[in-house]
């Protein structure tokens, strides 16, 4: 009788791949993404869409954007989310889970703040209420990643990842496509109605309970730092507080730096630019819509059927793909789709209205969205050291924020300037680089 082997070294079948998103920390993990990814867009292309509506210039609607960049600093308080202790709320809940609750709450508390204001008669009003959705969405983010990292040991994490991401996107879907919809559906005209906009971020303030439902049913990740000392040590305030600065902010960025050597600084370069061409245009995507003709029903519409279906499938693809083939092979393929669909995008600026035309971009927009975002995260999450989980992937994720936010804040004077045809194409030329970068660092780390 001839006995059938396994090879450690074989792919694992499709069907076998895909039974991991079976499991509990795999699902908890989606519903986290979706309270992660439903604020992001209520402070940046669906904002962008009310003010545009509302009367306000491309210009000051690119300026805006920069409220986004809490996001990528959110890295300077990533230590005292990881290291501090909450009165009361960490010995109920736990470090990670605490953190998670007060976050969330005050994320809800801001949504609402928003739906209160009128950006026509109090646009400084309107923009501290979204700085503070912007920035305890920025920390909700840190103790996510943190949490997930924790959870679970890493053949677990690019299903996690995917889980996430698809939470992550379909929430992205309901506070792009949903409030529109909503918006839409309560308005009794195609003009400026605030009551519309109010009721569409209050359901958005609604939604966010999903989030904090799961923070109460998730599991506290254990948690073991070898950076703890093994028996009590007295110490001065100022020792105290030295030790504390070693281990929660310098460690982190020395652990980086001495793990990846003289590859590091190439790391950090691609993790920085690797979604500029995708944030860049961002930004205009919505007013471009509004200034197309495009109705909010219209977009909703698409982005609800087509852009749910492809959201799915890019987020879970992703995540197949990354347990059969190389990270750095799933950026590639992420990046190059993301490349492709802002050319389609300047298409449809030189060809005009055209649901069909508008309906191809959104639905490969989602897809690509899926599969970069996906392999992406798993990436970090692999450069990561679970000992500074938080401060390290709060780091990365930042570092991938920051220079394409900024850029992005230009995008409507530079609209306005040179016109959505040669935006659209600039921002696709930019994300060329990047998959240089991609390829030049698949061959010196896997050599």
């Amino acid at each position: 009788m001839i006995i059938k082997t396994t090879s450690p070294t074989d792919k694992p079948t499709w069907l076998e791949s895909s039974k991991i998103y079976l499991q509990k920390r795999v699902a908890i993990l989606f519903f986290l993404g979706f309270s992660a990814g439903l604020p992001i867009l209520l402070v940046f292309s669906t904002l962008s869409f009310w003010l545009r509506e509302a009367g306000v210039s491309r210009a000051s609607i690119g300026f805006f954007s920069w409220i986004a960049l809490a996001y990528a600093f959110k890295w300077i308080w990533s230590p005292f989310v990881d290291r501090l202790s909450i009165p009361l709320l960490t010995a109920w809940l736990g470090r990670r889970r605490s953190w998670l609750l007060l976050s969330q709450l005050a994320i809800t508390a801001a949504i609402i703040g928003m739906a209160m204001s009128d950006p026509q008669q109090n646009l400084t009003l309107f923009a501290i209420c979204a700085l503070v959705v912007a920035y305890s969405s920025a920390t909700q983010d840190i103790v996510i990643d943190a949490f997930r990292i924790e959870s679970a040991p890493e053949k677990f994490q690019a299903a996690m990842a995917a889980a996430y991401m698809t939470g992550y996107r379909l929430a992205m879907i309901m506070a792009g496509a949903g409030s529109l919809a909503i918006a839409a559906l309560v308005s009794d005209s195609q003009d400026y109605q605030l009551s519309a906009w109010s009721t569409s971020y209050f359901v958005m303030a609604a939604c966010m309970s999903v989030g904090i439902i799961t923070t109460f049913i998730a599991q506290e990740p254990e948690y073991k730092s070898a950076l703890q000392p093994h028996k009590k040590v007295h110490l001065t305030p100022i020792a105290r507080f030295m030790a504390w600065l070693e281990i929660a902010i310098i460690a982190p960025f020395s652990d980086f730096f001495k793990r990846y050597g003289k590859h590091a600084l190439l790391i950090l370069l691609l993790i920085g630019s690797y979604r500029i061409s995708d944030i860049v245009m961002g930004i205009m995507a919505n007013p471009f819509y509004v200034d197309m003709g495009y109705s909010k029903g219209e977009v909703a519409a698409i982005s609800k059927v087509f852009g749910v279906i492809m959201t799915l499938l890019g987020a879970g693809l992703g995540g197949i793909l990354l347990t059969r083939y190389s990270t750095y092979t799933i950026l590639f393929l992420g990046a190059f789709l993301v490349v492709v669909t802002n050319f389609i995008f300047a298409i449809l600026a030189f060809v005009g209205k055209d649901l069909t035309l508008l309906t191809l971009i959104i639905s490969m927009d989602n897809i690509s969205a899926g599969i970069a975002t996906t392999a992406f995260i798993t990436y970090i999450s692999k450069l990561t050291n679970i000992e500074f989980s938080a401060t390290q992937y709060a780091l990365f994720s930042s570092m991938m924020l920051l220079f394409p936010k900024f850029i992005a804040g230009f995008s409507g004077v530079y609209v306005d300037s040179f016109g959505y045809i040669n935006f659209f194409v600039g921002s696709a030329l930019i994300g060329i680089p990047v998959l240089g970068l991609i390829i030049l660092l698949k061959k010196i780390i896997e050599e």
